[in-house]
Formats: C-alpha cells, sequence, structure tokens
C-alpha cells in the first residue's frame, strides 16, 4: 500500500475518505420517506467526488453501506441494493466522462449478486482512468478487511512454509485494493464524532473533520472548505 505523501502542514490531501452519514435524518426533517433521504445522498457522492479530483485531491473514498447495516429493516437494506444497482451506471457514466476510475472496497457476501455485478462492471468500465480513483465500500467493514488481509497472509504461508514475521507492510499488501494509500483526512456528516469502523488501518494518521450538516446537503462549495481546513493542520505522525 502506498503511504500518504502528505507529511506537514498545508499542501493537498492525497487521499479523503466520506462517512456519508445523516441521510434519513435529513429526509425526516423534511417530512418525506426516509429513503428519499438515501437517493439523495448517492446523488451527491458523485457532485462530491468530482469536485475532489477536480481539485487535485486523486483519491475519494465513500463508506456507503458497512457490513453492519444488513441489521437496518429489510425494506430501508433492499431500498439500498436497488438504488445501487439501478444508478451506478448513471454514476459511472459521469466518472468515465471525467476520466476518473472506481474500485470496490468491501466483501461480496451476502450482498446479491446482481448488485455485486453492477459494482464490479463500475470498475471494469472506468479502468483506465487517469484522473483520479474513486473508492466506493460497500458491504465495508474495516475489521473484517483486516481480518480477510490476515486470513489471506496465513493461507499463503501455508502449514509448512518457513515462519515469517508478520509486518505492518505485509498487512497493508493485503488490505483490499492495497494500492489505495493510507488516508489523509477522514470527513463525517451529520454531527456524529465517530469512524464507524471506517479504513481502520488507512485512518491511522488521518486528519478528523466532523461537520453538522447532513451529507445530502453537501455541495461543491463544502471541498474547498475542507481543503482549506486540512491546509492549516499540522501534521506530526507521532514526532
Amino acid at each position: 500500500m502506498v503511504e500518504s505523501e502528505n507529511k506537514g502542514r498545508g499542501g493537498l490531501p492525497r487521499h479523503i475518505g466520506f462517512i456519508v452519514d445523516g441521510n434519513r435524518r435529513w429526509a425526516r426533517e423534511r417530512g418525506l420517506p426516509t429513503l428519499d433521504g438515501h437517493r439523495t445522498g448517492f446523488d451527491k457522492v458523485e457532485k462530491i467526488a468530482v469536485e475532489c479530483v477536480k481539485k487535485g485531491v486523486k483519491y475519494v473514498s465513500f463508506y456507503l453501506f458497512s457490513t453492519e447495516n444488513w441489521g437496518r429493516s429489510e425494506e430501508e437494506v433492499s431500498y439500498l441494493m436497488k438504488l445501487v444497482e439501478t444508478n451506478i451506471a448513471r454514476m459511472i457514466k459521469r466518472l468515465k466522462k471525467e476520466d476518473i476510475k472506481c474500485v470496490i472496497l468491501g466483501r461480496k457476501e451476502p450482498t446479491p449478486e446482481k448488485v455485486w455485478r453492477a459494482l464490479k462492471k463500475a470498475e471494469e468500465e472506468t479502468c483506465d482512468g487517469k484522473a483520479g480513483t474513486v473508492c466506493i465500500c460497500f458491504n465495508y467493514g474495516g475489521k473484517w478487511e483486516i481480518a480477510d488481509a490476515v486470513s489471506e497472509i496465513i493461507e499463503k504461508m501455508g502449514s509448512g512454509a518457513p515462519r515469517t514475521e508478520v509486518t505492518p507492510e505485509i498487512v497493508a499488501e493485503h488490505l483490499y485494493r492495497p494500492e489505495v494509500p493510507e488516508l489523509d483526512l477522514v470527513v463525517r456528516t451529520s454531527g456524529e464524532e465517530r469512524i464507524s469502523g471506517f479504513m481502520l488501518w488507512r485512518a491511522a494518521y488521518a486528519e478528523l473533520l466532523f461537520l453538522k450538516k447532513y451529507f445530502p446537503d453537501m455541495e461543491v462549495d463544502d471541498v474547498k472548505e475542507m481543503l482549506e481546513e486540512f491546509s492549516r493542520r499540522q501534521r506530526r505522525f507521532g514526532k
């Protein structure tokens, strides 16, 4: 995994991660069905992703559906699955136009086959993108990512293999999409101040920014403000 290149004050974050939060509250406060909040939030993902890349951010990640979200109501989960299946193609059309690559981070099971195929198709159709990379974290859990990396390492070592020291570098090489670098900035909307298992490994030295506004209220001007805030942070990396 490539390490962050932003070490010190100022500059541009190489990788921003968004914890997409507040969709349901946004809808309830407007007297709308909660599902409308998810639809509006999903639409904003495309807009914010493109704006970040236009500003020079090379990697932008969105935490859209966690491994814990399966515990929500059947109606809500079914809607979210259908939302992704039917709308990802439109997003990908825009990303291709902007020369942006899309990659998926997460576990296949128990994602419905149609939804997983739509997500993997997004990867295939945008694989030549050069302007930046958008990472969709779907059926994703930070603990599961690390556990899956460890399982893969154990499998590669084999029962008869000589004992090898497992280093942080080795674990990083077995994360989902290991070419995706460490996070420089994690942004969570809705006023909640926690990371909820988002990219636990990559977020080790990330700057954290908590916004009170709900994700459906995000606009391109917010990207400019986030980048300005990041430029004012002093990053010490334990030093």
